[in-house]
């Protein structure tokens, strides 16, 4: 029987824990869903890929139309190329399903990347620019603080 990291339980219980729940606040959200044994809310996880990459595209948000849960949720984006596509994000990774906003193509065989930052770098050379600015940038910011 496996325990949650968290003080559900009396210690008395003697049941061994692996965290205490103090020691949360310091993991990220994946690892604690990976310590909790929690599946992961695939809603969350979609926000986190927008705000992650939103400076580097010219729209990026999760789907309103599209039903997302805890398995899957759907992010639509417009490259700075001026390309629309619709995203599945799923435990498998992220593909592109539709190329035009809220639109699930069934037909559509494509391959899941394991990062947004490696399906955006496949789709938009533009994203790559611009991911490739950004970094020159806050490396140069490290090099002013640093002397």
């Amino acid at each position: 029987m496996s325990r949650k990291c968290s003080d559900e339980l009396p210690p008395e219980e003697g049941m061994e824990v692996d965290c205490k729940p103090e020691d949360l606040s310091k993991c990220s959200y994946e690892e604690r869903c990976v310590e909790l044994g929690e599946v992961k809310d695939m809603r969350l996880e979609a926000e986190a890929v927008v705000n992650d990459v939103l400076f580097a595209v010219t729209d990026m948000h999760v789907s309103h139309s599209l039903t997302s849960g805890l398995d899957v949720a759907y992010i639509n984006v417009e490259t700075r190329e001026g390309n629309r596509y619709c995203l599945e994000l799923t435990e498998a990774g992220l593909r592109v399903v539709g190329h035009t906003f809220d639109q699930v193509d069934e037909g559509l065989s494509t391959q899941y990347h394991e990062t947004v930052y490696s399906l955006l770098d496949s789709l938009s050379p533009g994203y790559r620019e611009a991911f490739g600015n950004a970094l020159l940038q806050r490396l140069e910011r490290l090099k002013q603080n640093g002397q």
